[in-house]
């Protein structure tokens, strides 16, 4: 039986995005991402110097094709310039998450995030917020080995017992 992951709780910034949305087709994504990287080759700052994140509205497993969505994003200090292509401006919201670090490939990272909604939640005095989970990506594809790639996982929650005023 595998090790169950370690879940930290952490109180996430509020941090300023920058964001292409991709819809449609999991297979399809890798447009996006070609598309995002050459938005950040022409306006966006570079992976050295700033996060990148994906935030995930969708299981593709559980979603027909064309209902599948996500975020490609990456922190900014500044609003985003009208571009052509499609990238605008949000924010992740401050506050509580419950994040596992992952390493390896994205084969695997269902495994972690299966385990915070189906395992994790129930067995914890917390409910989710209103935002979606995402992934922080520590390190990013050439810049390790796929099976070293290390990716943060953040689940936004709130206190049960907060939102009963206690």
């Amino acid at each position: 039986m595998a090790a169950q992951p370690l879940v930290e709780i952490v109180q996430f910034p509020k941090t300023r995005i920058a964001v292409l949305s991709h819809r449609g087709a999991p297979i399809l994504l890798g447009k996006s991402i070609k598309n995002f990287i050459e938005w950040r080759q022409a306006y966006g700052p570079s992976p050295k110097v700033s996060k990148t994140f994906n935030i995930i509205y969708t299981d593709p497993a559980k979603v027909e094709a064309e209902d599948y969505r996500l975020d490609l994003a990456v922190s900014v200090s500044q609003a985003v310039e009208d571009n052509e292509f499609g990238v605008y401006s949000s924010v992740i919201p401050e506050g509580p998450c419950a994040k596992i670090r992952y390493t390896g490939t994205d084969d695997n990272l269902s495994a972690p995030v299966q385990y915070l909604y189906q395992k994790w939640l129930q067995d914890n005095d917390v409910n989710l917020r209103s935002y979606p989970l995402f992934f922080h990506r520590v390190t990013l594809t050439g810049e390790v080995p796929p099976h070293k790639m290390v990716t943060d996982i953040y689940l936004p929650i709130s206190y049960r017992s907060q939102e009963r005023g206690l």
